[in-house]
């Protein structure tokens, strides 16, 4: 994997680069769509191509390897031909589902048995054998297995578990180098600093990872309940160590507002279930502030989705027709909102290189920023 940093902005820390693996070239900023279990819900690949158009997007360890399993994977050649999807693919390691599986999971020195949350069935994840999935997954950026602490977080845990976290990191980097790659092109490694939202700990886990030598590192253990402050005091931390000529992913953020906030902390990297999620339940992300398409407002509005037409929902249905379709329950309406949120995500990244590129980031930021502040 290669990066190169195209442009810095002169009024933050936001930057545009460009990161290259054996599946093509991801343009930075990025925001990565979730297809958990190798889709991004209710999405054609055709349409995830040709409207959203992502460089890369996000598959999920813990999900794919109880389902389909990963010997299924492996029959088909690696996640990339299972989903038909010849793009770039990251996965996470599984430590954030095991931190949300908290009441049916045991964390040791070892690893983490878990039960699964479809039968019951009792499972191990250990740094070894998390890189081994990994490896037959066959994403192009896989992560260390990591410990996701909650928030609130008690100090002395958080630091007890950041410290296991390294330790597990060491793992995760011996066995990597002991198990050969499955598939005809190379995968980049990530480690994961944590330290919930105490700066000391953040210091030392972002000085630990930057001294673990790996091609990109991640910031883990945010956007989980902290305030958004409390998020962008620890990213501004780490950032500040993470080493310049690496790329920096923000795992599991965020907000619209939040993705510009943190690109000018010098995040470049992010993924969320966020724009998916909101989408199904009716909640649109516009340049211009939030939409509950369910509103009754919106009953008798037969202007566009959105009029920017960003992706061809937004301009070949109405506002009307679409609150029509979550009234009446119709898949289709859930379909259309994941494909317009995505497609803006998408929009919001790029449209943030565009201006970094030019220079005038920060300015573009702060508008938009109190523009996307608004409820529609």
């Amino acid at each position: 994997m290669k990066f190169e940093i195209n442009a810095q902005d002169p009024q933050s820390k936001a930057r545009a680069g460009k990161l290259t693996t054996d599946h093509g070239v991801i343009e930075t900023p990025i925001f990565m769509p979730v297809g958990t279990v190798g889709t991004v819900k209710g999405v054609h690949q055709r349409e995830l191509k040709d409207e959203i158009n992502p460089d890369i997007i996000l598959g999920n360890t813990y999900h794919l390897y109880l389902r389909p399993q990963t010997d299924i994977i492996e029959k088909a050649g690696g996640l990339h031909k299972f989903m038909n999807w010849d793009r770039n693919i990251l996965t996470d390691s599984g430590g954030y589902q095991v931190y949300s599986l908290s009441a049916n999971r045991k964390i040791k020195e070892e690893g983490v048995k878990f039960k699964s949350h479809i039968d019951g069935s009792y499972h191990t994840f250990t740094p070894e054998n998390v890189m081994e999935i990994q490896r037959s997954i066959g994403a192009d950026i896989i992560m260390a297995f990591d410990e996701c602490t909650p928030y609130p977080c008690d100090y002395n845990y958080a630091k007890r578990s950041m410290h296991m976290t390294h330790r597990w990191l060491d793992r995760c980097i011996n066995h990597l180098e002991k198990t050969p790659l499955k598939y005809d092109y190379n995968q980049a490694f990530f480690p994961i600093v944590q330290g919930s939202t105490y700066t000391d700990l953040r210091k030392q886990s972002a000085e630990y990872i930057a001294n673990a030598g790996a091609v990109g590192n991640a910031i883990g253990g945010l956007s989980v309940g902290e305030p958004a402050e409390e998020m962008y005091a620890m990213t501004d931390v780490v950032c500040s160590i993470l080493p310049e000529d690496k790329p920096r992913y923000l795992m599991g953020v965020g907000t619209p507002i939040n993705i510009l906030e943190n690109i000018a902390l010098g995040v470049d990297m992010f993924d969320c279930v966020m724009p998916t999620r909101n989408a199904r339940n009716g909640m649109l992300f516009t340049a211009h502030g939030t939409i509950n398409i369910k509103n009754l407002k919106w009953a008798d509005d037969f202007s566009p989705i959105d009029e920017m037409g960003i992706t061809f929902v937004d301009t070949e249905y109405s506002k009307a027709y679409l609150r029509h379709l979550f009234t009446v329950n119709e898949l289709l309406g859930k379909q259309i909102a994941t494909i317009h949120n995505l497609g803006f995500y998408l929009w919001l990244v790029r449209e943030a290189r565009k201006h970094i590129l030019a220079g005038d980031f920060r300015t573009w930021k702060d508008m938009m920023v109190k523009q996307m502040n608004n409820r529609l």
